[in-house]
């Protein structure tokens, strides 16, 4: 009987200490903070270019293009300065992209791209919707996402049926010949765009960046 005890009193003392040390181990895993995870490397795109490669191309475009914009512009009336970006802050993108993606989601449909359109404000003091049109002339741009047809990329909005329209089919671009019924088309481009495609739906297309002259100039 007293060797029993002499065994049972130092196993139960051994028990209670690994209990301990488990509660304690516990304790600290609770305490302390998850090890971060790895998170992997986005690799860039095959489109960045160089600074170099940036700088040529924007001078490009200042001997090209801007001087000759800048000339025509002035003539129409004083004070123009050709704008040289179109920028949008960066939360506007990420809410844009995020928009776009639930509605194509929505629609069942996949963006194969996203299409920057060359844009030209009009000469007036304010939009259709009363916002005020900040450089009058002066260029901007606007992005359109678009989606696969017959293997061909189409800009399009969503319908009032909730599905992915393609824009030519509401805007009648489609069967534009000769550069004079191109003009004509564009110049009554309000007049010929059809307001019953939209009614219940929404147009996918962003504007209303920040376009102008660079105020502190990258090149």
């Amino acid at each position: 009987m007293k060797n029993t005890k002499k065994v049972t009193i130092p196993l139960m003392a051994l028990v209670f200490l690994i209990l301990a040390s488990c509660q304690q181990q516990k304790k600290q895993q609770e305490t302390e903070p998850a090890p971060a995870e790895t998170q992997e490397m986005v690799k860039p795109p095959e489109g960045i270019i160089s600074l170099e490669e940036s700088k040529s191309l924007y001078d490009n475009y200042t001997e090209n293009r801007a001087g000759i914009i800048q000339d025509y512009e002035v003539q129409r009336g004083e004070g123009f300065e050709a704008a040289r970006f179109s920028s949008f802050d960066y939360a506007t993108i990420q809410q844009y992209m995020a928009y776009i993606e639930q509605e194509a989601k929505s629609a069942e449909v996949d963006i194969s791209s996203l299409r920057l359109y060359f844009a030209n404000y009009p000469d007036k003091e304010d939009f259709p919707n009363g916002k005020k049109i900040v450089h009058p002339r002066q260029n901007s741009i606007f992005i359109v996402p678009t989606m696969k047809v017959d293997g061909q990329d189409y800009g399009f909005y969503i319908g009032a049926d909730g599905k992915a329209k393609l824009i030519k089919d509401a805007v009648g671009a489609k069967g534009m010949g000769s550069t004079t019924e191109k003009q004509k088309a564009y110049a009554s481009f309000a007049p010929n765009f059809s307001p019953a495609a939209l009614q219940g739906g929404g147009s996918l297309n962003l504007n209303r960046g920040q376009s102008g002259p660079p105020p502190n100039p990258d090149f």
